[in-house]
């Protein structure tokens, strides 16, 4: 992950929300000469709805016809892009979940998805390029890095987990293995082993009709169709109506109709070859954990990114019992703070993230042993972010006349990680708008999946109906002030979805609660680049970028 001059990089740039960080956003960072990385959440739906809006300007389609197995990027093709794109107001398809059983479709769309994003952004140039992973999302996570390690991807950034599990994952994805993810059951003690093998994944050749009208919807009644047919209505659509949730993937060879096939004899996928085992970065909070994770060869990354409560997005909660200030925002105290002499005596290279977006801290981080830092607030607001440009002139603009509040918003996750939620109105911090919302879970990124009382494997979020939750064997009390991240996050780049009477999702924003930085890079609340965030955190001046 070295960059161009040799060195490790001194700036990361974050994985924000989804899209947020975008192919465009890390290829300007890379160029830069730092690290660009693009999130890794829910690059499939990124992928099916950029088709169906009409791939402008061809860029999807361009990375797809550089995918190994042509005839799954054609039939991705076939089912999803819309020349010209779908009319106004019109609703995009059904996503098909991931699942621990009969997911192969979500698999398939998430490793082109997070191929094409990776293509993108390593297209034209030779710096290196990122990809960072929620590791709370289980079931996405050895497809999405496949997907990432065939199109050549440099570093994975795993979080909000315990990623001891990825290095080797990424050996074993990079040798075209299989490999097994233990799936944690929600209030369960046992773990289900999910396995996924990439050399059977990329035999399957085609997507065809399932042929049978009793599969109906695979969402298990999250979208509040209770799970009796296709498209979560509970009936089927009529004839002709634009679907996915009906498909299934074919094989043109029966032995590599099952994923455990060993060593599936198909000639595409023993074709691959020369694939990169990515250099692994592991987000941590504390050195505790580090610590942990460096004791054995196995789970021990390539570096550390140290990330504090200030980050965007979701941080770790307080250490010990949680308490809430006046504001109803988690209390942090000294446990919470990490000990970066300590991180240092670990010996394995690593940045700083949350409030580091200063050359100042950039050069403190160093003094104290890291190699420099992790920044995202910054890069979101600039002009090469995925973040719709409507969102990121009224954020730049609330926050020159400081107006902009950022709450670490304790309830907000379904995951029950606090959340840093950017005040805006119109988006889901609204009140009124989240009033408003009917709930709905049709994406289902950070579904639990757990033990019904049959024994069979079910999937709840606590942002999705009460009633539905409730169904499940969840309670009350967790779906009090839970946002659907999902839906608002994809809103946030431009593809929520289309609900019915023009009720289009609202956008939920995420930021860092320190914004010092815009006024040096945005005094005037106007645009500027990812580039000028390089220039003037490397070498402490906007300036000089402007004038380049």
């Amino acid at each position: 992950m070295a960059t161009t001059s040799g060195e490790l990089p001194k700036v990361i740039q974050g994985g924000m929300g989804v899209g947020v960080s975008g192919w465009r956003l890390a290829r300007a960072v890379s160029r830069a000469g730092q690290l660009g990385v693009v999130s890794g959440t829910a690059l499939d739906a990124l992928l099916t709805r950029r088709l169906e809006i009409g791939d402008p300007g061809g860029d999807v389609r361009r990375a797809l016809a550089a995918f190994p197995v042509p005839e799954l990027a054609a039939a991705v093709l076939d089912r999803f892009y819309v020349e010209g794109g779908v009319a106004a107001g019109e609703r995009f398809r059904a996503q098909p979940m991931l699942r621990v059983e009969r997911g192969e479709l979500a698999e398939l769309l998430t490793v082109l998805g997070n191929f094409v994003e990776v293509w993108l952004a390593k297209e034209g140039h030779r710096a290196p390029v990122g990809i960072n992973y929620l590791e709370k999302i289980q079931l996405g996570l050895a497809p999405g890095l496949f997907g990432a390690i065939l199109a050549g991807v440099d570093c994975v950034l795993v979080g909000a987990g315990v990623p001891g599990h990825v290095p080797e994952m990424a050996r074993r994805l990079a040798r075209m293995q299989p490999v097994s993810t233990h799936i944690r059951l929600d209030g369960a003690q046992e773990d289900y082993v999910h396995s996924f093998d990439p050399a059977a994944l990329l035999g399957r050749t085609a997507l065809g009709a399932a042929g049978s009208k009793e599969q109906g919807c695979q969402c298990g009644g999250e979208g509040g169709g209770e799970g009796k047919g296709v498209g979560c209505r509970g009936k089927l659509p009529a004839e002709g109506q634009r679907q996915v949730q009906d498909v299934r993937i074919e094989s043109l060879d029966p032995a590599v109709r099952s994923s455990t096939a060993p060593n599936p004899p198909t000639t595409r996928a023993r074709g691959i070859a020369g694939l990169r085992r990515p250099h692994v970065l592991a987000i941590v909070s504390l050195p505790l954990l580090a610590s942990y994770l460096a004791r054995d060869e196995a789970t021990t990354p390539d570096g550390f990114v140290i990330e504090t409560h200030g980050a965007g997005g979701h941080s770790a909660p307080p250490r010990g019992a949680l308490r809430l200030d006046a504001e109803g925002e988690p209390v942090y105290g000294p446990r919470d703070h990490p000990d970066l002499a300590k991180m240092a005596k670990i010996g394995i290279p690593f940045w700083l993230a949350g409030g580091a977006a200063h050359p100042e801290r950039l050069a403190a981080a160093r003094a104290l042993g890291a190699v420099g830092v992790q920044i995202g607030s910054a890069f979101a607001l600039c002009e090469e972010s995925g973040m719709e440009p409507g969102l990121r002139q009224a954020l730049r603009a609330r926050a020159h006349a400081k107006e902009l509040k950022v709450r670490n918003d304790p309830m907000a996750s379904p995951t029950a990680f606090p959340f840093k939620v950017a005040e805006l109105a119109g988006t889901l911090s609204d009140p009124a708008v989240r009033t408003a919302r009917h709930r709905v879970c049709d994406l289902g990124y950070l579904r639990a999946p757990y033990r019904t009382a049959g024994g069979a494997i079910g999937y709840r979020c606590s942002a999705e109906p009460e009633a539905a939750y409730r169904r499940k064997g969840g309670s009350d009390a967790d779906t009090q002030g839970r946002l659907c991240l999902c839906n608002g996050l994809l809103a946030t780049v431009g593809l929520g979805q289309r609900r019915p009477r023009g009720e289009d999702e609202p956008p939920v924003l995420t930021l860092g609660q320190d914004l010092d930085f815009l006024s040096d890079l945005s005094p005037d609340g106007g645009p500027y680049r990812a580039a000028e965030v390089v220039e003037w955190m490397t070498r402490g001046g906007r300036a000089a970028a402007t004038a380049g």
